[in-house]
């Protein structure tokens, strides 16, 4: 019996000091969860109990330079469920409402009113008058929780296709993918509000507490330079030029304040419909559309989404002879544009064992001065001066209009020049580059070094974006204007706008030629990548050329039309200079 009451004993002490052990590991337990995991388990508890509703902000109003709406965020609404606050009974009847109002796939709609989950989304953006009749159903069945109906906001543009690849467009989730809404997204998106409200796993709601409101703030206006009344101008007439003169590979158009960098108007054909930015976007295409596969339709898509003229680069051609002028006169070499005698064209000259020909080599232009020169756009007198200017002194030049880096525009995407480095650029590089071929710019770029001979010689950075609008308190900030330093002087500008005046009035520009009014310009046409059969054909006009206002460079890519690819054939376009001009009263 002894034996039996010890035994006993001892298994009580085990037990009880067994229970004593797992007592004070609770104890330790406990105190290291209330302590230690005590902030991370309390954020975790508030995340899971607490329901938060997005609000989305309006995005900001983008603007034209005279005020009017090129892109504004309209009212709309979304639709949600809370699964766990509709009674079992009434799902299918929520479905089926669902459904019937929105349009939706009744099944689809279904499976999410009867999910285990906190909240799901039935349709996002929809008009008012929709949400309406299902505020109306809601009452008319007694429904009051499970169904929420938040504002909601939705892009619109006014204008459809003007400036669309400017302007770009904006996702479901209210960001900007391309164009201006992608590269100013964080001043025109706001910030995001919300709806919040305690509920258990289900979705149910947890105590009295109600609906914690927290308001959206409305993204920031801007003002773009971009004047919708030149837009539309240059839009019409680019799409002409392109249709009439078959150009496969479309083209296009800039309009700029030389004075300021004011991007007047930039247009790249063919162009989209903002609105509807992942639809087909010309006849053609819509007649394939539904047979192509999604990464033929992708690749369609993001091509005409692409800003030409500052994404993509090309030879200029002759064009390019108004820098190779500007130096030369600038550097001495020519101190009489009108010298009769000074220059010769034998219909070619000899570089380094190669003979480059002029381009009427058949019939050459003989003894020339500057201002004939750049007229008739006599290769072999370019040549010339690049030799004398030798490639140190040419790149410097290069530099000092800019055309060795980007110009810093306020776009997305903008692409570099592609220039031979200047180490390894000899006597025929040398050569081609005084005449604008062998090597490649971006339309934006040659504006820009345009702009500066137009302005009276100083670098100016273009701009697209002259005013951000605060929504709250309305104060306007001005984007200010930037400049890069002088590239050559007054006295020589003013040369070469004369003869670029000379060009339109007597040379190969002649086609722009407009009575009573004063346009300079330079005609260019060039190869588009080496034996591919295709040119690129430009002009680029300024005006007035007595106190120029506009620089405009029109590009079109393999005109394949009766009228040929040489650049003077398609000057029919700058006539319209004269209508941008006045568009702007000054």
């Amino acid at each position: 019996m002894m034996t039996i009451k010890l035994s006993s004993k001892k298994k009580m002490r085990n037990t009880l000091f067994i229970t004593f052990l797992i007592i004070i590991c609770l104890i330790g337990r406990i105190g290291y969860i209330q302590f230690v995991q005590g902030g991370e388990l309390s954020t975790m508890a508030y995340q899971q109990q607490t329901l938060d509703r997005s609000i989305n902000p309006k995005r900001g109003t983008i603007l034209d330079s005279t005020g009017k709406t090129l892109a504004v965020s309209s009212t709309v609404e979304t639709v949600t469920v809370n699964p766990g606050n509709i009674d079992k009974e009434n799902k299918e009847k929520v479905a089926q409402a669902l459904s019937d109002i929105f349009e939706l796939d009744y099944e689809t709609v279904l499976k999410k009113v009867t999910k285990r989950s906190s909240i799901e989304t039935i349709t996002k953006k929809v008009e008012k008058e929709k949400t309406d009749k299902l505020r109306i159903w809601m009452e008319q069945n007694g429904i009051t929780t499970g169904i929420n109906i938040d504002e909601d906001t939705k892009r619109y543009y006014p204008y459809s296709t003007v400036a669309s690849q400017v302007i770009g467009f904006c996702g479901s989730d209210n960001q900007g993918l391309d164009g201006i809404e992608a590269k100013y997204d964080m001043v025109l998106k706001g910030t995001q509000g919300a709806i919040q409200r305690h509920t258990d796993a289900k979705g149910g709601e947890i105590g009295e507490e109600g609906e914690n409101y927290v308001s959206a703030i409305d993204g920031n206006d801007l003002v773009l330079t971009i004047d919708l009344n030149i837009q539309s101008i240059v839009e019409k007439y680019l799409e002409e030029a392109c249709i009439d003169n078959e150009c496969t590979d479309g083209g296009t158009i800039i309009a700029m304040n030389p004075q300021n960098g004011d991007i007047l108007a930039m247009a790249t054909y063919p162009n989209y419909n903002l609105n509807e930015p992942y639809e087909a976007y010309t006849d053609e295409l819509k007649e394939t559309w539904d047979s192509m596969g999604q990464s033929e339709k992708t690749e369609k898509l993001q091509a005409v989404w692409r800003n030409k003229a500052v994404a993509d680069t090309y030879e200029p051609g002759s064009v390019f002879k108004l820098v190779t002028s500007s130096a030369a006169i600038e550097e001495g070499l020519v101190t009489d544009i009108d010298q009769e005698g000074q220059f010769s064209c034998t219909g070619g000259i000899e570089v380094a064992g190669v003979r480059i020909k002029c381009w009427r080599y058949y019939r050459p232009h003989g003894s020339e001065s500057l201002r004939l020169a750049l007229m008739n756009s006599c290769n072999p007198v370019f040549i010339g001066l690049g030799q004398q200017l030798g490639v140190q002194k040419y790149y410097r030049y290069l530099n000092k209009f800019k055309l060795l880096e980007r110009t810093g525009i306020d776009l997305l995407g903008e692409a570099n020049s592609i220039f031979l480095a200047e180490e390894k650029a000899g006597p025929v590089e040398l050569a081609t580059i005084s005449f604008g071929q062998r090597f490649e710019i971006t339309p934006i770029q040659l504006v820009t070094a345009v702009s500066a001979i137009a302005n009276g010689g100083t670098s100016i950075q273009p701009r697209v974006v002259k005013q951000i609008i605060d929504s709250q308190t309305g104060e306007i900030q001005d984007i200010p204007v930037k400049t890069n330093g002088e590239v050559i002087s007054k006295e020589t500008t003013e040369k070469v706008l004369s003869m670029m005046e000379s060009v339109v009035s007597e040379g190969t520009g002649k086609n722009a030629k407009v009575v009573g009014y004063r346009i300079g310009g330079k005609t260019g046409t060039s190869e588009d990548g080496v034996n591919t059969n295709k040119y690129v054909t430009s002009f680029l006009g300024v005006a007035p050329i007595d106190n120029p206002q506009v620089v405009l460079l029109v590009t079109l890519y393999n005109p394949t039309g009766e009228g040929g690819h040489q650049g003077g054939a398609w000057v029919i376009l700058t006539t319209h200079i004269k209508t941008i001009e006045k568009s702007r009263m000054i």
